[in-house]
């Protein structure tokens, strides 16, 4: 039976990632092979779609392929569709952008190169060969340049840049992949890199690029400047160079990442499998932690790390780098100690004045600091370490919708986050906050985020802790009310938000510290509930940290804080030789400025001293990751572990007898490598008989981990594989850190539950 022709006109509101990715020239082309009448037009709301046709299967298949067919970079939140009136047109239509009303749609993160862009930078034909700002409508800047919505080039740093013909025409052909591309540019209209030399002057060069790749080739530092920010760049093989940049960068040891040239000269130096592999290719482009196969740099790229950071090249820049330079480049994020990355021209002379030897630099405005983002493979999933560059602002989708709510984060490892309807935005990674430039540019992002989707939040949220930066800066906003949350009931909210689970769970929330609500600092805790209320259920056993935060960098210091608990007699062990315990004792003994503290890491700390293996750090994890590579398995003898009453459905998880188990085997000679095993494995047993007493206590068998000592591959892989295999249903984050960086997460979905009068907090 032959269809009814009858006219029928629907109107699409599409929210989401749909503006700057290639959602309207995608529309465009679906519209006119159906030979529909109507327009779509970008507005504040999202993007509005009308067509029109006699058909009614032409009109539903249309609706499907708007999912089905969409853009790589597009990711379609909601879509609402009403039947209109039918109106006389003649054709199907892209109007001008209606910037007028409320934000709805979302900001698109910044994207590494397309393979199209990439093929046209190395083709010597092409009009934009080796041309280092390259883009089109899949790929190329987008969040770092953009100052307001909707994306319009006149809202970004593009702004300056006018369009030659050429360009021009590209950007008003809907068929083109250039259409409304907002940064599109060649080198006849738009941004130049340029070479300034250590004092910050103009290099008199031919070619800037050239000149910094020779300046690489002779063993010196080049600060490059990016999409996000500036990279400071050495060729990995030369080892003094490395070293150097080390000694100025004032980064002892922690690791650098590596840029390689491609996907092949990965593989010559770690072993990838597919995961790791899809995550380096992807647009997201992150820093993949990969397992090396053997030492092919110096102990300088990576010390006492059996993982490397790497990257592929992500801009034409880099592209164009690594095609013409060194394989492989060390790009570390721009900045000295724990500062911020460097994202202006004078600043990069100013702050790296000392690091750097000259600056490749480019006279595109990058409006915000993004990071590079880090993630690892762990069970079986690619996890984030570091979120931002490729992933924020993208938007985390909620299982609710509900009121807005601003969440300012923790102090270390800071983002903030913005809930908007069924939409969490979390930001980019904003840093340490005890840092003058991370608060600042704190600053700057918390009201970015609230201007340029224009939501004003109803409640601010922020942690319980009185000295936090961000804590201080909620309570200094007079004009609206706010909630202080516990921060391991925020890992847990963090943990269940990103799963869209509503139910109640059991919480591990294992991490260094969090302010507790009695005082004191938390940091191994069992928590059984949801986002809105919490019960205590176990921690581990409080112990004495002798100086308090400043002990975090002193593992030894730490180790005499649980020695002094677990023994009625100090004992006498190698890895004190030659250090001054008297002070420590003494603050112990008088109960001077030594905290209580169930920290799970501070216990890793307190192991990796007793054992010899790491006496002071230089940043912040760096025992428990030694320790975790010392150890290479899980599979070792557990040592004994009690779990104690301490009142009516509440349990302490004694560590005594597992220090005092450790203290033996150093006594008797045992290795490093093999306490490490035993240490792992005694974990694994302590953590899985107090979940089986809290499935006993409550009935549940849904578990929620998070905190930052699940960063440890070696437990993490081991306690989700023993708890499915015992028939959990495991919640663990792929979308934001399960580190302080996904705090602000749980904080703001804690306030939604606290705005629909459900919060009740921990018990």
């Amino acid at each position: 039976m032959a269809e009814v022709k009858t006219e029928k006109r629907l109107r699409f509101f599409i929210n989401g990632v749909v503006q700057g990715v290639g959602f309207r020239p995608f529309v465009f082309r679906l519209a006119k092979e159906a030979g529909f009448r109507g327009f779509i037009r970008n507005t504040s709301l999202g993007v509005c779609i009308e067509v029109q046709s006699g058909s009614a299967e032409k009109l539903g298949l249309f609706r499907r392929e708007l999912f089905e067919k969409a853009p790589p970079l597009a990711k379609i939140t909601s879509c609402e569709v009403t039947e209109i009136a039918v109106e006389e047109e003649s054709d199907f239509f892209i109007v001008p952008s209606d910037d007028t009303g409320a934000i709805q749609t979302m900001v698109s993160p910044d994207f590494g190169i397309c393979g199209d862009c990439r093929m046209e930078l190395l083709d010597v034909s092409n009009r934009r060969y080796a041309y280092s700002f390259i883009n089109c409508t899949n790929c190329g800047p987008r969040y770092t340049i953009i100052e307001r919505v909707p994306y319009d080039r006149p809202y970004t740093s593009m702004k300056q840049f006018t369009m030659c013909p050429d360009c021009e025409a590209e950007y008003r052909d809907p068929m083109n992949r250039r259409f409304h591309a907002q940064p599109n540019a060649c080198p006849d209209c738009g941004p130049v890199l340029d070479m300034l030399d250590q004092n910050g002057k103009t290099v008199d060069c031919i070619d800037p690029l050239e000149f910094a790749l020779d300046m690489l080739r002779k063993g010196s530092i080049v600060a490059v400047k990016g999409i996000g920010g500036f990279h400071l760049a050495v060729n990995a093989f030369d080892a003094a160079a490395v070293c150097r940049l080390r000694k100025r960068k004032r980064r002892e040891e922690k690791p650098f990442a590596l840029m390689v040239k491609d996907i092949e000269t990965a593989e010559r130096f770690c072993r990838i499998n597919d995961e790791e592999r899809r995550a380096l290719l992807s647009p997201q482009a992150p820093v993949v932690l990969l397992k090396q196969k053997e030492a092919f740099f110096s102990d300088d790229v990576a010390p006492g790390n059996d993982r490397l950071g790497i990257m592929l090249p992500y801009s034409p820049l880099h592209v164009v780098m690594m095609e013409r330079g060194p394989s492989v480049l060390v790009m570390t994020s721009a900045n000295c100690s724990d500062e911020p990355i460097v994202i202006e021209n004078s600043e990069a002379v100013e702050r790296l004045g000392g690091i750097a030897d000259g600056y490749l630099v480019h006279n595109r405005a990058i409006y915000l600091r993004c990071d590079d983002s880090v993630v690892v493979h762990m069970s079986g999933k690619i996890r984030p370490i570091r979120r931002s560059r490729g992933y924020a602002p993208s938007p985390i989708l909620l299982s609710a919708d509900g009121p807005p709510v601003f969440a300012a984060g923790a102090e270390i490892k800071n983002t903030v986050c913005l809930l908007k309807g069924k939409s969490a935005i979390v930001s980019q990674h904003i840093g340490d906050l005890k840092n003058y430039e991370a608060y600042s540019h704190f600053l700057k992002v918390s009201e970015h985020l609230q201007s340029i989707f224009q939501v004003s939040p109803e409640l601010l949220v922020c942690d319980m802790h009185p000295s936090y930066l961000s804590t201080r800066w909620v309570w200094e906003q007079n004009d609206l009310p706010y909630l202080q949350v516990q921060h391991h009931h925020a890992h847990l909210a963090s943990c269940l938000a990103e799963n869209r689970c509503d139910d109640p769970v059991i919480g591990l929330i294992l991490d260094g510290a969090g302010y507790g609500t009695d005082g004191t600092s938390w940091g191994g805790e069992v928590l059984i509930g949801d986002a809105a209320e919490v019960f205590r259920f176990a921690s581990f056993e409080p112990v004495p940290l002798p100086g308090g935060d400043a002990a975090v960098f002193h593992p030894w210091k730490v180790a005499v804080g649980y020695l002094s608990c677990c023994f009625d007699t100090f004992p006498e062990l190698a890895f004190l030789k030659g250090k001054d315990t008297s002070g420590v004792i003494q603050l112990l003994e008088k109960g001077i400025n030594s905290p209580l503290t169930t920290s799970c890491g501070r216990l890793f700390d307190a192991v990796a001293a007793i054992t010899g293996l790491r006496m002071d750090i230089s940043y912040e994890g760096q025992a428990a990751i030694e320790l975790m590579h010392a150890a290479g398995t899980v599979e070792g003898e557990p040592y004994s572990c009690e779990m104690v009453s301490t009142g009516p459905d509440r349990w302490m998880l004694s560590v005594s007898s597992l220090i005092h188990g450790i203290v033996n085997d150093v006594r008797s000679g045992r290795s490093v490598s093999s306490i490490s095993r035993n240490f792992h494995a005694s974990l694994v047993v302590l953590l899985l008989t107090v979940i089986e007493k809290a499935t006993a206590f409550s009935g549940i068998r849904k578990v929620a981990l998070s905190g930052g000592v699940f960063q440890n591959i070696l437990l993490f892989d081991a306690l989700v594989s023993k708890l499915e295999k015992k028939g959990y249903t495991v919640l663990a984050h792929t979308q934001v850190p399960c580190n302080d960086g996904g705090i602000s997460l749980g904080q703001a979905v804690i306030g939604r539950e606290y705005l629909k009068g459900k919060y009740k907090g921990i018990m």
